[in-house]
């Protein structure tokens, strides 16, 4: 059974990926394609809160990603720490509240004081949500979120998807309604799998530093032209 899905998705998730490959195009160090990444999310960021999207979930970096060359992993963590230190006044200024979700246990110290700090400021903000997955996978996010339930004493051999659902990094926020990917890859690569089993997946060949409001725009777009389906039951709204 379909149902003509609604203007605009209340949730966006996003893998931002071709980072590498826009650079490697122009001759450059895979470190100025990161650089370049980071503007696109400030441009993509503000083309949704005009489309009137204010919910996304940013994966900026895998559990997988540690095996890349370390000195890549480095300059990713300084951008993470430097991009966090450069934008936290304005997205609270302009209450979106932020959130990094995966196990954050891993990153340096001094990363995990600006998340915290970070997360803190903008905790009572309601007019956007901005989750950033960073040494997230969604594999992992389902098992701590059984670790959690079974900490808490819960009885797993009763276990409901809404208690699972609720134990997750993205407990209380609707699950995404599209899940764009860039530089034209056709996997979800182990992104929100539990939140996105009836994401609309739409995926471009633009690499993600090239990508902005008018990608953006047609992605909703395409994303409003489509007869969502949900396994035979309605999408509850």
């Amino acid at each position: 059974m379909a149902k003509p899905g609604p203007a605009l998705p209340r949730h966006i998730g996003i893998i931002m990926d071709g980072n590498g490959r826009w650079a490697r195009r122009r001759g450059l160090r895979r470190s100025a394609g990161h650089k370049a990444g980071i503007q696109a999310i400030r441009r993509v960021m503000d083309a949704a809160d005009k489309a009137g999207v204010h919910c996304l979930t940013l994966y900026a970096f895998s559990t997988e990603n540690w095996s890349r060359p370390r000195q890549e992993v480095a300059t990713l963590m300084r951008l993470f720490e430097q991009t966090l230190q450069a934008e936290v006044d304005e997205l609270h200024r302009n209450g979106v509240r932020i959130k990094v979700i995966g196990r954050r246990e891993q990153l340096s110290t001094r990363l995990q004081r600006l998340v915290e700090d970070a997360e803190q400021r903008t905790a009572d903000n309601s007019v956007g949500m901005l989750n950033v997955a960073i040494n997230y996978g969604g594999r992992a996010e389902i098992v701590d979120g059984v670790r959690q339930l079974a900490s808490a004493g819960a009885d797993l051999s009763q276990l409901e998807e809404d208690q699972l659902a609720g134990a997750l990094y993205t407990a209380g926020l609707p699950d995404p309604d599209l899940i764009i990917r860039t530089a034209g890859e056709m996997r979800t690569s182990n992104f929100l799998i539990w939140q996105a089993a009836y994401a609309e997946l739409y995926v471009t060949e633009t690499y993600w530093p090239d990508f902005g409001a008018d990608d953006l725009r047609a992605a909703l777009a395409d994303y409003a032209g489509r007869d969502r389906r949900f396994g035979g039951v309605l999408e509850p709204r």
